[in-house]
C-alpha cells in the first residue's frame, strides 16, 4: 500500500510513515503542491496511491461513487505537527486494517 499525503498535511507526516515502514510520499515530492484536487486524484489513481487528506472533496467523491483511489480522511481540527503525529500513531493500525479490509474511505476523527 502506497500513501500520498495531500498539501494541507505536513511533510513530516510522510517522513514519519516512511520511518514506520510504509511507502509514503507527499504531493510536494511530485510538484503537485498547487494542483487541483482532480489532478491529485488522477495522479493517485494512475500511481496506485491511497490519498491521506483533510479535504472534504475526496471523501465526497468516494461517497458519490467515483471510482478509486482510496482515501484516508483526517477529520481533526488544526493542530501542531507533534499533536498530529501523537494523535495519529495509535489509530494508524486501524486505518491499515480498514484499508486491507477493502474500505475505500477511512474517516479518522
Amino acid at each position: 500500500m502506497r500513501f500520498l499525503i495531500n498539501t494541507q498535511l505536513p511533510k513530516v507526516l510522510a517522513r514519519r510513515l516512511k520511518e514506520s515502514g510504509h511507502a509514503c510520499e507527499h504531493v510536494l515530492d511530485h510538484g503537485l503542491g498547487q494542483s487541483s484536487d482532480n489532478t491529485i486524484w488522477n495522479f493517485a489513481l494512475e500511481n496506485e496511491f491511497v490519498i491521506v487528506s483533510k479535504d472534504d472533496d475526496f471523501a465526497e467523491w468516494i461517497l458519490s461513487g467515483r471510482p478509486r483511489p482510496r482515501v484516508v480522511w483526517r477529520r481533526i481540527g488544526n493542530c501542531t505537527n507533534d499533536e498530529l503525529l501523537g494523535w495519529l500513531a495509535p489509530v494508524w493500525p486501524r486505518v491499515i486494517e480498514s484499508l486491507k479490509g477493502g474500505d475505500r474511505l477511512v474517516e479518522v476523527s
